[in-house]
């Protein structure tokens, strides 16, 4: 299979096969020679005349693609031809979307998956084998963690667990068998950041690749690739989708590493439907615009929540208070929807009384759409953990997390406003 290449620092173009007319060369800002997010969210990795001379790209609904005659397949095989044989091993708009969040991201490959889970395991599968060592910082999403303690394990590997921002732990757990180094930056749901380029470092110097599962933050508020990390990954069900309408995910790197990815996920069929592809590709033209709302709305809900006289804590890295703050003002763009508050004086209850008073936030797990979302992670998540698992984890009863979506500000701090009484 070909994989995506490069051929701008920020703007790709996908070969596709289908189109009558060579495509241009990829839009170029004429200020910094750079194009802006937007302007790479809508052009990337798109052929500028497609089939039909339709302005969107069509949705390919082919389980399988036809050869004109016995020399084509040969062609195709030894020539590493950019078309399609067979659904499991791609579909051209997915060529497309990949090429998109390649350049979003700075990478110069994406591979897509059916979910961020199937991406995390297609990457993780890829890449460890028996005797092979992980470690992950411990905020890391739980079922991340429960699939490399639970499943991963019965291979053969052994997965580490080293506190969110300890990086002498971090260094002092790889043995000769480390093979990776994994979080989260921002964390869920306490939202600790990394400062990335010691993250990449650490993997530099003994020799091991490191991976950032960027979901919370995007590549509009996060360029971990920039910083020397190897691989970038994404639920892009959450922001780069962007509605709650669609499951997907991502995984960013280089052309050379990428290249067994996308080889074990022709073989295990983790990819995403062709009507999914153009639901994420739809979803990434506003991208930027998004983004610029969720950073505004969480900012502003973070500071209501701060100063008001029923909240405990609140954990967002845009507010000073929060121990990662001066990490995250270094290196991210803005701070995402996600925020995570605790009650005071609540118990678990008290605490639930409060989701069910919200009138506009909607209960769910998720984030990252248009809808703003809230829960209670005791229930939602970690409602058939023991007491001791959820104060390992940092859960306590009092905690509700926001998915700050579109609204309008003043309505969301409103209803917030009501909901505490």
């Amino acid at each position: 299979m070909a994989t995506t290449e490069t051929t701008h620092p920020t703007v790709q173009e996908a070969k596709n096969p289908n189109a009558d007319r060579k495509s241009p060369d990829p839009p170029v800002s004429q200020s910094s020679g750079a194009p802006g997010p937007s302007t790479v969210a809508v052009h990337a990795g798109e052929a500028r005349q497609k089939p039909g001379d339709s302005i969107t790209d069509p949705i390919y609904c082919a389980s399988t693609y036809t050869f004109t005659d016995t020399q084509s397949i040969i062609n195709f095989i030894e020539q590493d031809q950019p078309r399609e044989e067979y659904g499991r091993y791609g579909n051209p708009g997915e060529k497309v979307v990949e090429a998109k969040l390649a350049a979003l991201e700075g990478a110069e490959s994406a591979v897509l998956f059916s979910s961020g889970m199937a991406a995390l395991v297609g990457l993780l599968m890829a890449k460890l084998s028996q005797g092979d060592e992980v470690i992950f910082f411990d905020e890391c999403y739980h079922r991340s963690r429960q699939f490399c303690k639970d499943h991963l394990s019965r291979y053969g590997v052994v997965t580490h667990e080293v506190k969110t921002g300890d990086y002498q732990a971090l260094e002092n757990a790889i043995t000769p068998n480390t093979r990776m180094l994994v979080s989260e930056s921002p964390t869920n749901p306490h939202q600790s950041c990394v400062d990335l380029e010691r993250f990449a470092e650490i993997g530099r110097q003994h020799d091991v690749e490191t991976m950032i599962d960027a979901t919370l933050a995007t590549p509009y508020n996060l360029r971990p690739i920039e910083a020397g990390v190897d691989y970038v990954l994404h639920s892009a069900t959450k922001y780069l989708g962007g509605h709650n309408d669609l499951l997907a995910g991502v995984v960013c790197g280089s052309k050379q590493q990428m290249a067994s990815v996308r080889d074990l996920r022709g073989i295990m069929g983790g990819v995403n439907g062709p009507q999914n592809i153009y639901l994420l590709s739809r979803g990434l033209k506003t991208f930027e615009l998004r983004m610029q709302r969720h950073n505004e709305n969480g900012l502003a809900v973070a500071r209501f929540l701060e100063a008001h006289p029923r909240v405990e804590k609140v954990y967002y890295p845009g507010l000073e208070s929060h121990r990662d703050h001066e990490v995250a003002a270094q290196t991210m763009r803005g701070y995402g929807g996600l925020v995570t508050f605790l009650v005071k004086d609540a118990d678990w209850r008290q605490t639930a009384d409060v989701v069910d008073g919200a009138k506009i936030f909607r209960i769910a797990p998720s984030l990252g759409g248009a809808e703003s979302l809230i829960e209670q992670p005791l229930v939602m998540s970690y409602f058939k953990r023991t007491p001791e698992e959820r104060k390992k984890f940092g859960i306590p009863d009092n905690m509700i997390r926001l998915a700050c979506g579109l609204e309008n500000s003043e309505d969301l701090i409103a209803d917030l406003g009501q909901a505490l009484g």
